[in-house]
């Protein structure tokens, strides 16, 4: 395919418009990021989203790694010899990775199989004859008996029938036809059986499979995810099944053309010989990659959705923070960080067990709050979170009596991943002369204040939200949550007098060495008062520039456009319609009201032209210039603040209560109700009708209204009914 078919065999599949495509194509090769081409590119892409644009990426790659597989294919077969006109034409036609190595498979490089023993003795004429099927009186043997051949080691008829049969296997299980109707059967019939390795005697996480049997076809994610580890682990021994009988007839039924032909029952054996020693296993093989590729992607497409619900949480501003990374022996780690994030002191404590230190650790809290104004306390959720819990909540309550005018709560946050930033080369370079245990509970408080700017420091697969995503495939994933990241850091923009490398390398167009460039330069030569001056950063050109610059904030330039999403390429644009409608923009802050009204029925295709852009660059400048500086997630539901505390024994059945979403997997969401254990919303309770997948109902961070439908105080389990 040259690039203008592949351009619109793309345009069919995603049904977009051969023009949109060729354009993405075109900016990508370029160097293009996909949130500049769905910010600013709208008018040139067709006003394609980021998902569009990953779409078209994706099927782009796809598309071009086939058609390096065809080149390869072709010289390979070319090089031997055996290249005709029909098998390149089928081989340039194929759209399809299966099907293209179906039709390699002849020609492929392998190792000396038995049919190339019984053709090294000069059995090959007698498979000929055998697989025309034209010869249909006399007896079969006869043939084969005109190959005997003593120096050769063909010492019979047998021995000669065999051989050639053994040729005859080989066509079969390189026939293209043939593994495309076994192709077929598998997916529509193939059986996957589980059960359990009788030498495991201890208890298991996979007793479910013990004695299992489904269609593949039917299959979810997560069991063929559960199959998969449970088979490497060694506790499950799993077989797929097909009826033999049916898929022998359907193979016959493709390689004999001639029910007449004297050799029929010969074929049928060599039919049967290549389904089980040569067709089966690899079709087996393919299937079981088939089904965990799909699991994979849902385990993927499940964890960055999660993930992306938990990084545009919304920020609590202008919150004092001290946050507790809990522990038993080691003791509790305590570092209070001010409204910016800044840390101001540390310290260890020891109320849990076994220590019990209790008073002390409150006289520590207590001296803290005093100096710091601390308002909020975050509790990380690892080991002795609930203990640390009841500790802070019990302090709370006393020192209301003291101050009962006092604003200070806590909150429990997800720990997940802490421990690894605490090790990292981030930490390190950030907090130099703090050890790493330390540096844990800074991260635990910082998470509470903005939970984007904290978590991009953090492999994003430590951060918790994941269902077996050490099992898939590692490359895709990462690829995955990278997109994920590079996202919701663009879609809420960067401050860049404030932000951190981690998170300024996110930026569109920015590398890792040109974000550690701009903190030095803030360091030695103060902070940015426009965005034309990130120019003056060694490796920022003009390109980089382009594709950076929209995502900054710079809140104390002296052009308000600077804190806006507006582009500067857009600055003239942007004058233009605020000199067309009176708009002031050296007060663009006090008056938004005002624009909202003055640009509220305007015909945006003549006041596009009036100032030369497009339509959806115009209403980009609207939006921006409505709600400058705004924060995407200002409009999410804050987290919940608890001053108090639950225990297990505090719950009933009926009891409505609220909680938070930890986690959203496919069998339902993980909810933290504020007792020890997170409770289950099971897809089953989330609505009235049937839910398909969760995500459609709840995601990570929601605070839900919810009721306690079952409790089992004994086993830790709660069960949830979405109230409506």
């Amino acid at each position: 395919m040259t690039d203008s078919q592949i351009f619109s065999s793309i345009a069919q599949e995603l049904n977009f418009k051969t023009k949109q495509v060729k354009s993405v194509a075109d900016f990508l090769d370029d160097g293009a990021t996909v949130p500049f081409l769905a910010r600013y590119r709208q008018e040139a892409t067709g006003g394609l989203d980021e998902e569009d644009i990953r779409s078209v990426r994706d099927k782009l790659e796809f598309h071009r790694t086939l058609e390096d597989r065809k080149k390869t294919i072709l010289k390979t077969i070319d090089e031997q010899d055996k290249l005709t006109d029909e098998l390149e034409e089928k081989i340039m036609s194929c759209t399809d990775l299966n099907t293209l190595e179906d039709l390699y498979l002849p020609y492929k490089p392998k190792r000396r199989t038995k049919g190339d023993m019984a053709k090294e003795k000069g059995l090959e004429p007698l498979a000929e004859l055998i697989w025309a099927q034209e010869i249909e009186k006399g007896d079969p043997m006869e043939h084969a008996a005109k190959f005997v051949d003593e120096e050769q080691e063909v010492e019979s008829a047998e021995d000669a029938m065999d051989g050639a049969l053994d040729i005859v296997a080989e066509w079969i299980n390189e026939s293209a036809d043939v593994r495309e109707k076994l192709r077929d059967i598998f997916q529509e019939h193939a059986v996957i059986k589980t059960e359990k390795n009788p030498a495991v005697e201890e208890r298991t996480n996979f007793e479910d499979y013990y004695e299992f049997s489904q269609k593949a076809k039917h299959l979810k994610p997560y069991q063929i995810l559960a199959i998969n580890r449970g088979e490497r682990e060694n506790v499950l021994f799993v077989n797929v099944e097909l009826w033999d009988e049916i898929t022998l007839g359907n193979i016959d039924d493709v390689v004999i053309n001639n029910d007449m032909s004297i050799f029929v029952p010969h074929i049928q054996d060599a039919v049967e010989d290549a389904y089980k020693r040569l067709l089966f296993p690899s079709l087996e093989r393919e299937l079981r990659n088939q089904l965990t590729e799909k699991a994979d992607q849902h385990a993927i497409q499940t964890f960055a959705t999660n993930l992306s619900n938990l990084l545009m949480q919304p920020p609590l501003d202008h919150k004092v923070v001290m946050g507790i990374d809990p522990a038993y022996r080691s003791g509790c780690k305590v570092a209070v960080v001010d409204e910016t994030g800044k840390y101001l002191e540390g310290t260890t404590t020891y109320p849990t067990p076994p220590q019990k230190k209790v008073a002390e650790a409150e006289e520590v809290f207590d001296k803290l709050i005093d100096k710091y104004d601390v308002n909020l306390i975050a509790i990380g959720n690892g080991t002795a979170s609930r203990e640390t819990e009841q500790i802070v909540a019990n302090f709370i309550q006393k020192r209301k009596e003291k101050h009962p005018n006092e604003e200070l709560n806590y909150m429990i946050v997800n720990e997940a991943g802490a421990s690894v930033y605490s090790a990292s080369k981030v930490a390190a370079e950030e907090f130099p002369n703090l050890d790493a245990p330390q540096r844990g509970n800074i991260s635990i408080a910082r998470r509470v204040q903005d939970p984007l700017a904290e978590l991009v420091k953090i492999d994003p697969k430590s951060i918790g939200v994941g269902l077996y995503q050490h099992d898939v495939n590692q490359n895709q994933l990462a690829q995955s949550l990278d997109d994920v990241v590079e996202s919701c850091v663009n879609q809420v923009g960067v401050n860049l007098n404030t932000a951190s490398a981690p998170l300024l390398s996110h930026i569109s167009g920015l590398s890792s060495r040109v974000a550690k460039r701009i903190v030095e330069h803030r360091e030695t030569d103060g902070t940015f008062s426009n965005r034309e001056q990130i120019k003056d950063i060694k490796g920022v050109g003009e390109f980089r520039f382009q594709q950076a610059a929209g995502f900054m904030r710079i809140p104390e330039s002296h052009n308000p456009l600077d804190n806006t999403a507006i582009h500067p390429e857009s600055y003239e644009a942007t004058e233009k319609l605020c000199n067309l409608f009176g708009i002031d923009l050296e007060k663009l802050n006090e008056q938004t009201k005002a624009i909202a009204e003055k640009l509220k029925n305007i015909d945006k295709e003549q006041v596009a032209n009036q100032i030369d852009v497009g339509v959806p660059t115009l209403e980009l400048i609207i939006e921006n210039l409505q709600k400058p500086g705004r924060d995407p997630r200002e409009s999410l539901p804050k987290p919940v603040l608890r001053n108090d505390i639950m225990k297990m024994e505090d719950l009933s059945e009926g009891q409505v209560l609220e909680g938070t979403v930890r986690n959203v997997v496919d069998f339902g969401a993980f909810v933290d109700i504020g007792v020890k254990q997170d409770g289950l919303l099971h897809i089953s309770k989330m609505a009235d009708q049937k839910v398909e997948d969760p995500h459609d109902i709840v995601a990570v961070g929601d605070i839900l209204k919810l009721t306690i439908v079952s409790l089992d105080l004994e086993r830790g389990r709660i069960g949830l009914s979405l109230v409506e």
